[in-house]
Formats: C-alpha cells, structure tokens, sequence
C-alpha cells in the first residue's frame, strides 16, 4: 500500500482528529491546518504529497485554493470534502483539478481507498479553468444516492464519453443528460431529444437520420433528422430499449464509422454529436430475448448513471417539493408552504411514478389548495387514496371528475351531518375558475388576448373575470402568484 505525508485542512477539530488517527494507523505521515492560512503555510514546510480539504473554512473557500495550489504543484492529488452536497460543488471540485470529491458524512474507508489512490496516481495535471457553475442546476437532492449520480456526471462532462443512463420513469433521465450537456464543452450547441417509445417504427429511421425529397410516400422535400440538427451538440436518445432492431443495426453503424446517411441518400453526413442514452428496461434481459443488440449495448453503456428511485432517497423530498411549489409560484400560481405533518405524509407515500409524481402532485396542490399551508389532510386527499393510487392530472376528461368528486366529497363530509351554507354551485365555479384563469395566463406569459382566445372567451370577459377574482395579469406576467 502507498503511504506518504498527508496534509488535512478542516475547521472542525473532531473531523481533524478522526482523519489524522485513521490516515495515521494507514502508516501515513499527517500534519492538520484549520484554516487556508495554516495550509498555506504548511504547503512549504510540510511539503505534502496528498492534500485533503473542507470547502468552507474560516477564511476562505477550499474550492478556490485548488487552481492556485495546483499551478505551483501540479503533481499533488486534492481530495475535497463537502457538506455543500450538490451537483455544483462536486462539478466544480472536478474542474478544479480536484482528484477526488467525497460529501460529507464521508466513510473512512472509503475516504482512505481514495488517499491511496491518490498517492499512487500522483500524474502530471495541469490546471483546468472553469467557466463558471450554474447554480440553477436541474438536479435536487443531498442523498447519498445522489452524490453517487453527481459524482459520476462531475467526470464525464469535460469528455466525450458516452453515457448511458438507467432508471425507472420519472426519475430525471433527461435531467441528467441536460447537465452533462450545459456543463461540458458542447454548453453552446444544440440538445436534441428523441423518444424512442414515441416515434412509429417505421419512421424512426427518418427522424434519427433525416431523409431525401422522394424518398418514400409523402417525403415531398428534404428533411433533416435528429442526428444533423444535433451537429456540434448532444443527441440524447430516451428510451432507447424500445428502439427496433433494424434501427439499432443502422445506430450501431453510426457510433462505428462517425457517419450516417439520409433515408433515401447517398451522401456521408460525418456524426459530430455526443450521444447520452436512457432507459427504463433491464436491457441484459433485452439481450437474452433476443430484443437488443449485445454490441449495441456495449457501444452506449460505456458510462453508465443508474438514477435512484424516489422511494430510495426519501431524505430528498423536502427539498424537491419545496422546490417545485417555488416554480409553480413563478408560473404564476399561488405560492404555497408545507406543513410538517404534510411532509411526513410525502415520506410515507409509495412514489410509483417518481420525481415527476411529486411535481404534478405539487403543481396540482398550488393550482387548487386555498389554504398557503397544505396540510397532511390535502396530501391524502390530492393522493385519493394512499400510497400507489395517485390520481393523474389531466385537466379535461374523467382525470379531472374525479379529483373534483373527491373534493367535494370531502368538503361535504366536512359538516357531518348538517349541509353547507347555500350558493355552492357558484362557489365550486370560482373554485375551478380562478386556477383555470391563473394557468392559462401564466402559460401565455400574462398575454389577455391570448388568453380569451385560448379560452374561447371575450377578451371583455375574461378581463370582467380576473377581477372578479383579484387575478393581477401583470404579477401573472412578472412570475408572482
């Protein structure tokens, strides 16, 4: 095993004290700093072959120290570790120069596998400038699963790679692909998605690769497919186990040769995309039944990102649903909260359909709850039912009958056995009405004339309506609810 003078830079006393005895019965010679001050110093005197690092310290970020320490020793491997654990903080360790990014609470052994493949690495790496972390990243949570997920996508962006990406639906697969395109070199091309589940067999063909004017019925002028208006960019092929077998002979081909032609065409088209795959199928079993090809499979799964079921990061659920009641509120619907016992109520639910379950269902409480605090009474009730029985949420058809009928059921049974106060039927029409009205102009960005059309009322009424509900178009169009 590879030991060597360590050099552990922590403001807490009992993480220094923790690291130094587990590094030190490793065999390894280890000197503690508090502060960047103190790591400074000792970067000279100590002369350290490892660097291990919090983020935030008393005087300074650790993450900024990484470029400059590296510039004077490219040689030293940095091992950063975080309690900040989102995407951001491990992308940009990695751009650092960082060797290694371990959130905290870390495991020892783990931490300790990683200083002993430092010291053995201990290559010639040159300084890498990042143009900058997007805080606004489209992946939530500080679950151990997820660091697991950020930490895989922190060293693919700045390659080629490609990655295939496994989880079931809802999960954020097309999330995952969008932050290895936006924080990779490509940024500034184009993100192309296809659904494979979606596409006619016999047109995938022609979407993926693009076809001639007369190339088949109805092909009356030249088209370009996924794959050229990807150029330059990222395609990002989602649910790829329901590609056609004949269509995964002609990707196949693709991803060996770096070229495609039109349906109908004679001319090479050199492929310069990076492609992201997805799936929710077990593709292994796939290949057994003969409905994958083995060595397409092995083409894409070059990288592979498995995502975590909700249910297996309930820790994350606070902070997602936070979140999606925030952008609803900057759609334009009313900004709601979540009591503590509704919280409780969300860890208890079965999540079959995932993070995207979570954000329809609090999409549907801000657009229909008239209380800012929901309670864990409104979870049950928006859930219809308990775990695994969320309704679905289309605004037309029975979807929408049924979520009313449980409404109102509830409401009735709210008095026992006495009725309501009389005029319920044109309380229950402002009660649709108003979420209607405050949907619809959010989704035309405060537009009135777009909104009665769409609608298919007058422009005079709709205005008429809106104040008769205190709807403010203009807070609508700014984003406020």
């Amino acid at each position: 095993m590879s030991t060597g003078r360590i050099l552990v830079v922590d403001d807490d006393a009992a993480i220094r004290t923790v690291l130094a005895e587990a590094l030190r019965s490793e065999g390894h010679s280890v000197s503690l700093a508090e502060s960047i001050a103190d790591m400074e110093r000792q970067l000279g005197s100590f002369d350290p072959e490892l660097l291990i690092t919090d983020v935030i310290l008393p005087d300074g970020n650790g993450l900024d120290e990484i470029s400059s320490v590296l510039q004077r020793r490219p040689d030293l491997p940095v091992i950063v570790l975080s309690a900040q654990n989102t995407l951001s903080t491990a992308v940009r360790a990695t751009e650092q120069g960082a060797f290694e990014y371990l959130p905290k609470p870390f495991d020892l052994d783990e931490l300790c596998r990683a200083v002993g493949d430092g010291l053995r690495s201990r290559a010639n790496r040159g300084t890498v400038e990042p143009e900058g972390i997007k805080e606004d990243l489209p992946l939530i949570g500080r679950s151990p699963a997820m660091q697991d997920v950020y930490r895989t996508i922190a060293r693919v962006v700045a390659n080629e790679l490609t990655v295939l990406v496994f989880g079931e639906s809802g999960t954020g697969k097309e999330l995952v692909a969008r932050a290895i395109h936006d924080l990779g070199p490509r940024q500034k091309k184009p993100f192309v998605a296809i659904n494979m589940a979606a596409i006619p067999r016999d047109l995938i063909e022609s979407e993926l690769f693009g076809h001639e004017r007369g190339a088949f019925t109805g092909a009356q002028a030249r088209t370009a497919g996924k794959f050229e208006l990807a150029q330059g960019g990222t395609l990002f092929l989602d649910e790829i186990g329901d590609m056609p077998m004949e269509a995964q002979t002609r990707l196949l081909r693709v991803l060996q040769q770096g070229e495609f032609t039109t349906v109908g065409g004679a001319r090479p088209i050199r492929a310069d995309v990076r492609i992201i795959a997805a799936t929710h199928k077990d593709l292994p079993a796939l290949i057994a039944a003969n409905g994958f090809r083995e060595d397409l499979y092995y083409r894409l799964n070059v990288v592979p990102v498995t995502l975590p079921a909700l249910r297996e990061r309930l820790g994350d659920i606070p902070e997602l649903a936070r979140h999606f009641l925030d952008r609803a509120a900057q759609e334009g619907l009313s900004r709601k909260r979540l009591g503590d016992d509704a919280l409780a109520r969300l860890s208890a639910h079965g999540w079959p359909g995932n993070v995207r379950e979570l954000e329809n269902l609090m999409r549907r409480l801000a657009a229909l709850s008239r209380e800012e605090l929901i309670s864990a009474r409104q979870i049950d009730l928006a859930l219809a039912g308990g775990p695994g029985e969320s309704v679905p949420i289309p605004f037309i058809g029975k979807g929408l009958e049924d979520a009313v009928e449980v409404h109102l059921a509830s409401y009735f049974a709210s008095f026992g056995d006495d009725l309501p106060p009389d005029g319920l039927y044109d309380r229950v029409l402002a009660e649709v009405e108003a979420p209607l009205l405050r949907l619809t102009l959010a989704a035309v960005r405060g537009n009135q004339l777009r909104a009665a059309d769409l609608l298919g009322i007058n422009r005079n009424t709709l205005r008429k309506k809106l104040t008769d509900h205190r709807i403010d178009p203009a807070r609508v169009r700014r984003g406020n609810s």
